[in-house]
């Protein structure tokens, strides 16, 4: 029995111009096969531009979006299993209170 963990991996070709995203950047990794791609992750001010054979690994729950640049071709991988973060609780508020006027139903 085996204790290493499944990793996934996939090709996926992309079209000038057209965007890939990952919900849960952490662990997943992106490899540049052919083609130029710019790589985004929300909050974060880096700017990512990988040619072929170039890689890079999410580190940080954030959302990854994959920009193609121009025709390109990607392996897509989860390096490592990353844990997804929970929620942020929702704060719920009444209905009845009218709190950009300040004012509450009789």
């Amino acid at each position: 029995m085996s204790t290493q963990p499944l990793s996934s991996r996939f090709h996926l070709s992309l079209p000038t111009r057209s965007i890939f995203a990952v919900p849960d950047g952490a662990g997943v990794g992106i490899e540049c096969r052919s083609g130029s791609v710019w790589v985004t992750l929300d909050r974060d001010p880096r700017d990512i531009v990988l040619a072929p054979g170039e890689r890079f690994e999410g580190s940080e729950h954030r959302r990854m979006l994959v920009s193609a640049l121009e025709a390109s071709c990607i392996t897509v991988s989860d390096a490592q299993p990353a844990a997804m973060p929970l929620p942020p609780p929702v704060r719920r508020r009444s209905p009845w209170r009218l709190l950009p006027l300040g004012l509450s139903p009789a």
